[in-house]
């Protein structure tokens, strides 16, 4: 990683001990090389922002190649719709025992 970002393996030692704090365009680097948010770099979240799942789900999106990204996609909306019909079933069940 310190050759990727041409820093010293000594500086990012110090980094990962927590002995010194990288400056913002090391930071900015070090985010870029991992794929997240410098915000998620430094456990930041405004009340905005999304949370950890939604930066594990972008990460891993980000990882993919560019051939799996849309299968990636899709199986999400296969679990959107899957929900949907569980809550459907499941209210139609609570407003009429007999329905199923």
């Amino acid at each position: 990683m310190a050759e990727d970002l041409n820093i010293s393996a000594s500086a990012v030692g110090n980094y990962v001990r927590n002995n010194r704090e990288p400056d913002f365009e090391t930071l900015k680097k070090i985010a870029g090389y991992f794929q997240v948010s410098t915000d998620f770099l430094l456990d930041y979240q405004s009340r905005q922002e999304s949370g950890y799942g939604e930066q594990k789900v972008l990460q891993i999106f980000r990882a993919l190649p560019e051939d799996q990204k849309e299968l990636y996609i899709e199986q999400g909306r296969l679990l959107i719709r899957c929900g949907q019909k569980k809550k459907e079933r499941s209210s139609l069940l609570r407003s009429d025992p007999k329905a199923m």
